[in-house]
Order: structure tokens, then sequence, then C-alpha cells
């Protein structure tokens, strides 16, 4: 076994953290090792930080290491020597992957699950949990599965520490071409993968085999997730489903496949309220998939479109999936499936979820790593903090903790901040985004700028997305529908006036919305304008935290300062944004 470096680039933790100096000449060497391993967890300028989970590790598993390996690959960049605890808890959690085994059976319409260990087999026809999933017991190591609980069975193992080794193959669905194009058939420049996008798809991809073809793929905002999709289709080349966030969303998917692959326009289709159109490659919405009536629990779009021979199935968004809502479409487990995401980071700790039911994380990049080689834009964030009124303080000061948050995020002394940061960015596109409906719509009156909110019909969010692309609209006020799966390549400047509370998640998505590289180069700026000394400052911090985790730096900035420079009036603003 090689022996630790005294001079090398990580320090393994007895808590199973690892320090990696990103300085070091074999840092990038390193990383690219110990990602497979180990989840990043921050990523300053200096010093990154991983951890090393029985998720990541069973990662590791999915993806063909073994414990024997991870530890000389520790061993080898270790500066140190490795703690006798880390290498239990490596061996421990490595040797609960592939002792269950899930394969198909000769009897058609189920599956077997095999163990090693018949007492694992005992332990689970005696566990309660599990007897709605298990047909029968065929002898002491084997069970029959019905193959619409693979996906349920999965979820359940995973939470007693047994994650399943799903050797049952996929139905390999209607054969169907796809082609990439070499040159966009909109605007005539070259079009290729770029080198992380090809990268991520053959990591999905994996030649085909029995473990290939079901996975993550975790990528900034604006690092091009669609083209990943797109690639793994041509990967694939079989019928497919697209399930995004909104109606929106499903036509940007369909305008990026018209626009960078051969497919005819004829044979894709969209499936939404509006439309119901099943083609060989079919894009649709979370919400539509999960339409049923009343308390009914026949979901009658489900059932059309889980009949369709698919071949592949891509779960835009896919952090939303273990939602208990999204739980359904776990039924949806005998084809490839392939999630794409900005950020695994849920805060009800689901993302064993994600696991369980699409697959292993394949790829991942650092958002820093992006933002370096220019596939995403560089980004300054700024907190300005904002003090309350006499009369604020008072109610805030009476107020039920329930209501605390919404007092100080709806503060009235936020709209001259508004006006300040839009008047620092003259001829920038600006999106004002924020979580209360009066709040926004005060905004909107206030600068004359046209207001999206999830009851804002999908024709009329698609005009005023265009006419913002287009440079005919300087800004735009948005809800939380603004979050996710929306393309707004020239969006230079993000101010978030109000937020779901502490949600990181939120906070990595409207980054997001500014990081699409610009045609000029310039960089992105994301505002977020707090209450000082309230609820809503402490929600900030942990907010922040994933970004800050992934070397974001947030300017914090005192509101009275910024806006002593040189005060502005809405007129102002309003002029500001015509122009």
């Amino acid at each position: 076994m090689l022996e630790n470096c005294a001079d090398g680039p990580i320090i393994v933790q007895s808590d199973l953290s690892v320090l990696a100096d990103a300085s070091h000449p074999r840092f990038e060497e390193c990383r690219a090792k110990i990602s497979v391993f180990a989840e990043l967890v921050k990523s300053p300028e200096y010093m990154h930080t991983y951890r090393i989970t029985p998720v990541s590790l069973w990662n590791a598993g999915a993806l063909g290491a073994d414990a024997e390996g991870i530890i000389a690959t520790l061993k080898a960049y270790s500066r140190f020597g490795i703690s006798e605890t880390v290498i239990h808890e490596i061996n421990y959690y490595c040797s609960r992957y592939g002792v269950l085994t899930l394969e198909c059976a000769a009897q058609r319409g189920f599956l077997k699950l095999n163990s090693k260990d018949r007492f694992i087999i005992m332990e689970l026809c005696g566990n309660n949990a599990f007897a709605a999933l298990i047909h029968k017991k065929i002898d002491e190591f084997n069970l029959l599965i019905k193959a619409e609980m693979r996906g349920e069975l999965k979820r359940a193992l995973i939470k007693i520490n047994y994650p399943v080794r799903d050797m049952a193959g996929y139905i390999e669905g209607t054969p169907f071409e796809v082609n990439l194009r070499s040159r966009s058939a909109v605007s005539g420049a070259p079009f290729a993968l770029r080198d992380y996008q090809a990268a991520a798809c053959d990591a999905f991809h994996k030649s085909g085999g029995a473990e290939g073809g079901s996975g993550v793929v975790v990528l900034a905002c604006g690092a091009g997730k669609t083209c990943v999709g797109m690639g793994a289709m041509a990967k694939v080349n079989s019928n497919t489903l697209i399930i995004t966030t909104n109606t929106v969303a499903v036509r940007q998917w369909i305008s990026e496949l018209k626009d960078k692959t051969e497919i005819d326009e004829n044979d894709i289709g969209e499936y939404s309220g509006e439309k119901k159109q099943i083609r060989p490659v079919t894009v649709t919405t979370y919400q539509i998939l999960m339409w049923h009536r009343g308390n009914d629990d026949h979901y009658p779009h489900f059932c059309v479109l889980t009949d369709n021979e698919w071949g592949l199935v891509i779960y835009d968004e896919v952090h939303l999936l273990p939602a208990p809502i999204f739980r359904v479409t776990a039924q949806i487990q005998a084809r490839r499936r392939l999630g794409l995401t900005a950020t695994l980071v849920r805060e009800d700790r689901l993302e064993c979820d994600v696991f369980s039911l699409i697959g292993p994380k394949v790829y991942e990049l650092p958002w820093k790593s992006l933002e370096k080689k220019g596939h995403i834009a560089r980004a300054n964030c700024y907190e300005v903090r904002v003090k309350m009124s006499d009369a604020l303080k008072y109610d805030y000061a009476v107020a039920k903790k329930a209501c605390k948050h919404r007092i100080c995020a709806v503060n009235p002394l936020k709209m001259d901040v508004i006006l300040k940061i839009i008047e620092s960015h003259p001829g920038e596109p600006v999106l004002i985004i924020g979580q209360y409906l009066d709040q926004i719509g005060t905004v909107s009156k206030m600068l004359g700028a046209p207001l999206i909110t999830g009851q804002t019909p999908s024709s009329e969010r698609e005009e005023l997305y265009a006419r913002f692309k287009t440079g005919g609209l300087g800004a735009l006020v948005v809800s939380k529908v603004a979050n996710f799966a929306i393309d707004l390549p020239d969006a230079s400047c993000a101010i978030q006036i109000s937020g779901s509370y502490g949600s990181r998640q939120e906070e990595a998505q409207r980054l997001g919305r500014v990081l699409r590289p610009k045609k000029d180069g310039r960089e992105a700026h994301f505002y977020t304008v707090v209450t000082a000394d309230s609820l809503e400052a402490d929600f900030s911090m942990h907010r922040q935290l994933y970004l800050s985790e992934q070397g974001y730096k947030y300017y914090i900035l005192d509101a009275e300062e910024f806006l002593r420079r040189k005060r502005i009036t809405a007129e102002t603003a309003a002029s500001i944004l015509k122009c």
C-alpha cells in the first residue's frame, strides 16, 4: 500500500473531513481522485474542505471504487498519517454497498433481491417497513419483489444503511436517433459540447453498461446542463421524457432541442396544461405529472406519460425530486434516468433520496473552477444592511415569532436601496427577486417594471422574458417562480429583497440567474437587501453559507453609507432602466 506523502496536498481528519491545499502543485490531480468518494463542502480561495460520508462512499461504490483503493488514494496524497477511525469507517460503509443486489427475475413483472448474507434477508423479512415491498421469499438468500416497487425498495433500504446495487437493467425504450448539430440552427455559430459537458455525458452513460445510464450531474447555473441532457440523449438514442419545473422551462428546452439537435420539430412534444402532445421526445412538468382530482390517488397524466416506451427520463432541477409531491416519480425506475441540478443541498437533508431514486452523483465541477475557465460569469456578491424605523422596531418587538420574518423582510426602507443599486449599474439588465407579493408589487409600480408571479400566464411570462433578453426591458420584478430553469443570458444584476427564510438552495439558484457568461465579458452582481439586527439577517447568514463554501465572498454594505453617495428618485431610476 502507498505511504503518505510528507508534502501532500491534503490533511485527512478523524471526523472524516479532508482539507485540500488549493495552491499545491498536485491539487488538481488530487481533487479529481478524491472527488469520486468525498463531497466538496467548502471551496474558498486557498483551502478546500471535503467530507467523506456514507452516501459519498456509496456513490464511489456505484462508480466502481472500493475501500482499499479509497484508503490508498488518501495515503498517497495525505500530508500526515490516516487515523484508524477513518480507515474503519471507510471499510464499514463501503462493505454495505453491494451486499444487496437487485436483479432481473425469471418471472415477468418481478425483480430478485439477492443478499450474500442470509441474516440480512431474515432481517428484512422481519421488518414491518418492508412487508408491502416484498412479494415472497424465494430462498434464504433471495426475495421476490414486484417491479413497480423498485424505487420504494431502494429508498427504504438506504434508510437502514443497505444501499442496493441495482443490476436489474433498463427497458431499452423505442429507438430514436438523436444527433447534435455542429452549428446553431438559430445563430449559425459553431456548436459542440464543452470538455466538461462531454465528460459528464460519458460518466453518465458508461458505454451503456448495466450500471451506466443512471445518475446525477451537478453543475453551476449557466454551465450548460441542458447541453449535458442533449448529449446524454445522443448517447442513449431512444425516446426521451424530460421533466422540468414549469411551462416556460418546457418551452426553453424545446427551443434548445430545435437549435442544437437535428431532431425534427414534429418529433418534439409539449405536454403541459396547454398542450398534450406525446412525441418521441416529450417535455413536461413535475406539476402536470402529479396532477389529480382532489383526494383521488389516480394521476391520469402520470399514467399516460409513463405508459410510453421511454428509454431515458431526464429530471431537470432534480433536487426537487425528494419532496413528497414528486416521490411518485420513483416508479419510473425501469428507464435510464439522468438528474440535472446546480446543487443537491436540501434543508430537509433528503439528498440520499436522490441517490436511491435517480442514482449516484456521476459528475460535478466546483463553481469557481467553471468561473476561472470563463464558462460562467465572475460574480460579486453584496449584502446591504438596512435599519428599521422606530415604528417598525415596535411592530417587530411585539410581533409573534411567526410574523417577525415578514415584518423585517418587507421593510419599506429597502426601496431607496433598490433605487441606488439601479443607479450604480446603468444600462445593465436588472432582476429584482422577492418572496412577498405585496412587496414586489410595490417595487414593480415604483419602477414601472413588469411583474411576474405564479399567477402570470405562461404566454405573458415568455413574452416578458423575450423582451428582457432582447433589451426591450431594463428590469423585471419576479417572485420565486424565477428561482428555477429560467434562461436569461444577459441578466447581470440581481437584487434579492426577500427570500424563503434560510434556504441555501434558493440563494444558489438566485445567484444562478446572473451567472451565464456575458457577450461583452462583464461581471455579474448579486445584491441581497436585508434588515439589520433582525431574524432576516440571521436567515441571510445561513442562506449565504453554501455560496461562501463555494468560494464566493459577500461584501457587507451599510445602507446609510451606500445611500449617502447620492440619493435618486424612483423617476430617475425608471429613466435609467428605460435607457
